[in-house]
């Protein structure tokens, strides 16, 4: 099994989209959140509070968790590059125990998956202190507090990659499957959260989840005031967290379990 392990990752290491993938990661952690802390949220349109308070900094915190539609779509991409350039049946051909060979690929992903959210928390996190301190302005949530919520993200973010998987699997053709994933994300849910009764919903979708991990209220609060409702709850962070990790689980199994029967030409 750990043949196959390291097989994998010498497949992924001879690519470019990992380096690629890491550098977008320090891109939207440092790069994204160091400007969005330059300019301070209070300069936002519409203002929201500043970063020396909390609800400020979890806003802009939980901005970034809106980001996970970029390794969801690398966990799709990943997957359906293999059908699509039919390496997977040469994988398959080698090692015929798929089963095996799967889960070492998806042992990789895990990997991949952490790697880029350590990147996006550890980048995110040294250019929020180091603006902070170049502002002097003194953040709303104690270091631990903030390491903690960045630390959630980044895990989420790994989250995210393995769901993208999962859909690479079931879907296989790759501009569908991008479009599923992408589209869902960056569309879907917030299109969900408009339609009143469906968007009861939102705190156990992946988003929903998302949010909860950094207490980031500010979608469901503009949503509410947009239809003239009350805020949908989310769920406390340990649910959140349950939930993202039920999403994990799902997508892992669909990754392992669809492709052991079938045609992969």
């Amino acid at each position: 099994m750990s043949l196959l392990i390291t097989a994998e990752f010498r497949r992924l290491l001879a690519t470019r989209m990992w380096g690629g993938l890491l550098l977008t990661a320090a891109l939207l952690g440092g790069g994204m959140l160091g400007a969005m802390a330059l300019v301070g949220p209070e300069s936002f349109d519409p203002p929201l509070p500043g970063l020396d308070t909390e609800a400020g900094l979890r806003a802009v915190l939980g901005i970034l968790g809106y980001t996970a539609f970029v390794p969801a779509a690398a966990g799709t991409l990943t997957v359906t590059s293999e059908y699509r350039h039919g390496t997977a049946a040469v994988t398959f051909l080698f090692a015929p125990r798929r089963g095996r060979v799967l889960a070492a690929k998806l042992a990789a992903y895990a990997v991949v998956g952490l790697a880029y959210g350590l990147v996006l928390a550890g980048t995110a996190a040294a250019a929020l202190f180091a603006v902070a301190a170049a502002r002097d302005v003194p953040l709303g949530l104690p270091t631990t507090s903030v390491l903690a919520l960045l630390a959630r993200i980044g895990v989420a973010m790994a989250v995210y990659l393995l769901i993208g998987v999962g859909v690479g699997a079931l879907v296989r053709h790759q501009v569908a499957a991008l479009g599923v994933v992408v589209g869902y994300l960056y569309l879907g849910e917030p299109m969900l959260m408009m339609i009143p009764g469906v968007n009861l919903l939102y705190p156990v979708l992946p988003g929903g989840a998302t949010a909860a991990l950094t207490g980031f209220t500010y979608l469901t609060d503009a949503m509410s005031d947009q239809l003239g409702t009350a805020a949908v709850p989310l769920l406390p962070p340990a649910a959140g967290a349950l939930v993202l990790a039920g999403y994990a689980v799902t997508a892992s199994a669909l990754a392992v379990l669809l492709p052991l029967r079938r045609d992969i030409t």
